[in-house]
């Protein structure tokens, strides 16, 4: 009981973080409108989309997806990731509380919004890379990049890890997400979900955008000094997480070593169970969390 006002306050000081000045009101209506859902409570979606392994998924998602140069170009030019990155990520979290718990009209009304921005999103970067966000083979690029890394990181520091089983399930049912929001053939198992990340791997490349991407995801973030740690926690092991050829991309030049990685998996399994601790001190959870969703 002494720790319950520290933990509240950590816990609305993070919340207020990554859901922004209107996180409060959404998460109510998100939780409290009554309504049917798209999924039930203790499915695969809500177990993954509740926990903070979210974090690390969140920030392995923007690092893979940035890989491939037509969807960074989009990213680049359209997102504001730079200029407003807190907002950024408060429509994505959003996104993913909406569709994971809200109402099946809330969450259906969240991914027309989606589209409609996609529609709009288009044009050549300065690399002269020509990009459509509502390319159905770009829309699943950015799908099976963040759905890796929500299983992975799910897979390393959730609270509770799902069976195999389970995380097709989850596959699965971000397909039936993925379908309404453009993409062709989602994966609906993790095998598939494997294949099609290897596939696209021709596709892919270092560009200048993706390089100040990632420089600015890792090197600058835009977190207080006061959080760096506890981010480059989170950083290191969504780093290390990644396929070797991914994270040859992000990383050149760099070894891997089997104790760098034990190292990032400690330190982001202690940040993990902070944010789990401290969130948990707010009665309402689950809350949104960040990640790379299109929003």
């Amino acid at each position: 009981m002494v720790l319950s006002p520290l933990r509240r306050r950590a816990g609305d000081a993070l919340f207020a973080r990554v859901a922004g000045p209107d996180g409060p009101a959404a998460r109510a209506r998100i939780h409290e409108t009554p309504g049917p859902r798209w999924f039930e409570p203790g499915s695969p979606v809500r177990v993954v989309h509740g926990d903070a392994s979210m974090f690390v998924g969140g920030i392995r998602a923007l690092l893979l997806q940035a890989l491939h140069p037509a969807a960074m170009a989009g990213v680049a030019g359209h997102s504001g990731y730079k200029s407003d990155p807190w907002g950024r990520l408060a429509r994505t979290s959003t996104f993913l509380a909406v569709t994971a718990f809200g109402t099946a009209d809330d969450a259906q009304a969240a991914v027309d919004r989606v589209r409609a921005i996609h529609e709009r999103v288009r044009g050549t970067s300065p690399d002269g890379v020509r990009y459509r966000a509502s390319d159905p083979d770009l829309l699943r690029w950015v799908h099976v990049a963040e759905i890796d890394s929500f299983v992975t990181a799910h897979r390393l520091v959730g609270e509770h890890p799902l069976d195999d089983a389970g995380y097709d399930g989850y596959v699965a049912q971000m397909a039936t997400v993925a379908d309404r929001l453009g993409v062709i053939d989602a994966p609906t198992t993790v095998a598939a979900l494997d294949d099609q990340l290897e596939d696209y791997r021709a596709e892919l490349a270092v560009s200048s955008q993706a390089r100040d991407t990632i420089d600015f995801l890792l090197r600058e973030p835009p977190v207080p000094k006061t959080l760096r740690l506890p981010y480059k926690g989170l950083s290191a092991l969504a780093v290390s997480s990644l396929q070797p050829w991914a994270r040859a991309m992000v990383e050149p030049g760099r070894e891997r070593s089997a104790r760098r990685d034990g190292a990032s998996l400690r330190a982001g399994s202690l940040v993990t169970k902070l944010i789990r601790w401290s969130l948990a001190g707010t009665p309402d959870a689950p809350r949104p969390a960040p990640a790379g969703a299109p929003a």
